[in-house]
């Protein structure tokens, strides 16, 4: 098969690739939040167990979900509601003890930009991070020799070598898989996909503190990095703090782009705690950027907050709905969206290779689900081996007979009925998705 021939080529040029990288000192710059996420072991009956206890009458179809939770019932239905859904999302909650006490806990690094760089690191690929949380834990999950921060005279350093500038934020992240049961008395509902759930208690990324040494390596080596990264603002409800961080990257962008203009400016989605935030963003940040990249879920609430329906399993739908979205906030070059089943650009024609980068990010997001560790070579090698998603596979032909044929690339993922794992994966997409600007 045609797809199954594109995946090996991807594969095979993978590690020259990256080594012509690091030969031409090439790093891509991965921003702007971190965190350290504490990793939640998942027990059902547990959470059967806090519905007896904390809501013993409640009609589990008529739970909802709290953005901010101030006590163990609206926990609990928080939980409730992303389960029966099967959605991911995040809330923030008041008090750290009302969740740390019910589960244990395992240590891990949040954030779009340091995920990614972890995944690149598995495969010898150099990045430049710009950190908010910067505390010992971040810095030590974070070790690599091909993960790097700037220190204050402007010089590339290990995380190890970091000072510690800011406070620490913790994420809790709740991960739960399909076909496990949520019961209360004679309810039952099976959960109808893996997802996950972060439960933020803010700190640091209230604000999201600019670090400027980072911004001034770029634009000092602008030429070196191939692509900026931009991320994590969902966390910041002050509109007036988020004016001036887009301000002072809307600045920054001109002068990257004016030292290397092949450079890619790439913004990543993400879940809002408030929705004028997401609407400044789209109104300021959108316009100054390449591309802008979202998961379904992301796709559906943008498109109502433009008075849009999209149909998220008519793929010409979901086309139309990129292509309005882009049109509307003046995204530069094109729009990608990621999910469980298939990857799409939809945007100018490249010189880029958009196609091999789908392809990069559908396989280091598929080898985190299946391992929960950032993919090795050799795992994503034995990944290769899976038949492609059916639902990936029929969206590419419906696109291929439409007549977006020639004005999207679609690439279908490979198939995991019950993927193991499922936090950091639109992260380790977004990593692989890097590899293809060079």
């Amino acid at each position: 098969m045609e797809l199954t021939q594109k995946y090996l080529n991807c594969f095979g040029a993978m590690s020259s690739l990256i080594a012509d990288r690091t030969k031409e000192k090439k790093y891509i710059a991965l921003g702007l939040a971190s965190n350290l996420d504490l990793i939640c072991e998942f027990d059902i009956a547990i959470l059967n167990q806090m519905i007896d206890q904390y809501l013993p009458d409640a009609d589990l179809t008529k739970m909802k979900a709290f953005r901010f939770i101030s006590s163990m019932e609206e926990l609990v239905e928080t939980f409730v509601y992303y389960c029966l859904h099967g959605l991911g999302g995040e809330a923030e909650i008041e008090n750290a003890d009302l969740i740390e006490k019910h589960f244990k806990w395992n240590h891990a690094i949040g954030g779009t930009g340091v995920q990614a760089a972890m995944a690149l690191a598995e495969l010898g690929c150099k990045s430049v991070n710009h950190l908010t949380d910067d505390s010992k834990e971040v810095c030590q999950v974070l070790a690599s020799p091909y993960v790097f921060v700037v220190d204050q005279k402007g010089m590339l350093t290990s995380t190890m070598e970091a000072q510690q500038l800011q406070k620490q934020e913790i994420h809790y992240v709740i991960q739960f898989r399909k076909g496990e049961v949520l019961q209360s008395d004679e309810q039952a509902f099976e959960i109808p996909a893996s997802n996950r759930l972060i439960v933020v208690k803010m700190t640091v990324n209230k604000i999201v503190p600019f670090y400027e040494p980072y911004f001034r390596f770029i634009e000092n080596n602008a030429k070196q990095i191939t692509s900026h990264v931009i991320s994590s603002f969902n966390e910041i409800s002050d509109l007036q703090i988020l004016d001036q961080r887009l301000e002072y990257l809307g600045n920054h962008v001109i002068k990257y782009r004016q030292a290397n203009p092949r450079g890619i400016v790439f913004f990543e989605e993400a879940h809002y705690h408030n929705d004028c935030a997401r609407v400044f963003c789209m109104e300021k940040l959108y316009p100054k950027v390449d591309i802008v990249s979202m998961n379904e879920e992301e796709l559906v609430h943008i498109s109502k907050m433009h008075d849009m329906v999209v149909e998220i399993e008519n793929i010409v739908s979901c086309v139309e709905a990129l292509q309005k979205i882009r049109e509307i906030c003046g995204v530069q070059k094109g729009m990608v969206v990621h999910t469980k089943d298939y990857a799409m650009y939809v945007g100018n024609p490249l010189e880029i290779d958009m196609e091999a980068g789908l392809i990069y990010g559908n396989m280091i997001a598929a080898a985190k689900a299946m391992h929960g560790s950032y993919g090795t070579k050799e795992q994503i090698a034995k990944l290769l081996e899976l038949e492609f998603s059916a639902t990936g596979l029929r969206k590419y032909c419906d696109l291929q007979n439409s007549r977006y044929a020639a004005k999207a690339v679609l690439v279908p993922s490979k198939y995991m009925d019950k993927p193991p794992f499922t936090i950091g994966l639109g992260d380790s997409f977004t990593a692989g998705l890097q590899l293809c600007f060079t």
